[in-house]
């Protein structure tokens, strides 16, 4: 959806869920030294001012990485992700969040490749200014659904795939059951992110059931739930993260930062986790 702008989400509870899962991803494969490819189907601007009216009209960060900000208790995985929040807002005040590209670009090597698509044109203009000096990433604006059976499998045989449309309109659940369908049959071995959200549309309760036929080498899905849809039944209450071909350490990391995050970001007495996984 041409529409959907993420400036006006960023750095929410749903981006503190997928980042986190997504730095202890790239963590695992820099364990090799062989390179890897990450394909990012829907990157968005790269980086969000929060002082910027978008951010500022529903002050989301506000309950998702400003409630982290300041904490001295953070678990392990949520600590590194903080940490490299920070690295990105000198002098201590929060004014900036790095979005996916930025965060990924920040913690891979410079043999890893990275693999950008950006559909929405003032947010790949933008993108590609931030990433036009960077030589092992590539910015196209394209359909990243489309795009993405041009991109797996790397040669290398290492990789990863982020998938993280605005479901917006409700064929982006489809598109991502048949993108993931074409990109593990292509590339097997390669690790796979869907991030979506925890709306009340009957496709965003059915994804990860479809998703979970799609893994045939395993998966973990983890969904954090941190306050009540209004009271029409609308809202963001959450999201989730499913993974295909998790990491053998993820299930270890998330099982301690989820129970925190739900009680540091939850809304309301109700906020709760769910971390579950088949492995192979």
């Amino acid at each position: 959806m041409l529409a959907y702008r993420h400036a006006f989400h960023a750095g929410n509870h749903a981006d503190v869920l997928k980042h986190v899962v997504l730095l202890r991803v790239l963590a695992h494969l820099n364990l090799k030294d062989k390179p890897y490819r990450l394909v990012d189907t829907h990157a968005g601007a790269g980086g969000y001012s929060l002082r910027d009216p978008a951010a500022q009209k529903n002050g989301e960060y506000l309950q998702g990485i400003g409630r982290l900000w300041a904490r001295k208790d953070l678990p392990p995985a949520v600590a590194d992700y903080v940490a490299l929040i920070r690295k990105f807002n000198t002098g201590g005040e929060l004014l900036h969040y790095p979005g996916s590209p930025t965060l990924a670009h920040a913690v891979m090597r410079p043999t890893d490749q990275l693999r950008l698509f950006e559909l929405h044109p003032t947010d790949h203009r933008t993108l590609q200014l931030g990433f036009k000096d960077v030589g092992n990433a590539t910015v196209t604006r394209a359909d990243g659904f489309a795009a993405l059976k041009g991109q797996v499998p790397p040669h290398t045989r290492r990789g990863a795939v982020l998938i993280d449309p605005s479901y917006e309109g409700r064929d982006d659940y489809g598109k991502v059951v048949q993108a993931l369908r074409d990109a593990v049959l292509r590339f097997a071995e390669g690790i796979c992110l869907v991030w979506y959200p925890q709306v009340s549309k009957h496709e965003a309760a059915r994804l990860p059931k479809q998703l979970k036929t799609l893994s045939p080498k395993g998966w973990l899905h983890a969904t954090l739930t941190v306050q009540r849809p209004d009271a029409q039944g609308f809202g963001l209450a959450g999201s989730g993260v499913f993974v295909i071909n998790p990491p053998h350490t993820l299930h270890g990391e998330l099982r301690t930062a989820l129970p925190w995050l739900a009680q540091v970001l939850g809304q309301y007495e109700g906020a709760t986790f769910q971390l579950e996984q088949r492995a192979v």
